[in-house]
């Protein structure tokens, strides 16, 4: 009955062991993807900026989206 108990015992603990290397693990996988978003949400911003900069500059007739409106090449 001891031996009965033991084993189960040692099971019991060895299974727990795996719980926690696999709880730490999908820890570990949950922070790097937290990580990996914030990098993403800031390239975002980034780029959200830049497109407002652009059509700002273009709305303001800086540059041309028209190839028609531009001035003609120096050689002309």
């Amino acid at each position: 009955m001891n031996e009965e108990l033991a084993r189960r015992m040692v099971e019991l603990e060895t299974r727990m062991a795996f719980q926690e290397h696999a709880l730490n693990e999908l820890s570990d996988a949950l922070a790097a993807a937290r990580d990996e978003e914030a990098r993403n949400a800031l390239l975002l911003h980034r780029a959200l900026d830049e497109l407002k900069q652009l059509r700002a500059t273009l709305s303001t007739g800086g540059l041309s989206a028209d190839p028609s409106q531009e001035p003609p090449p120096p050689h002309y």
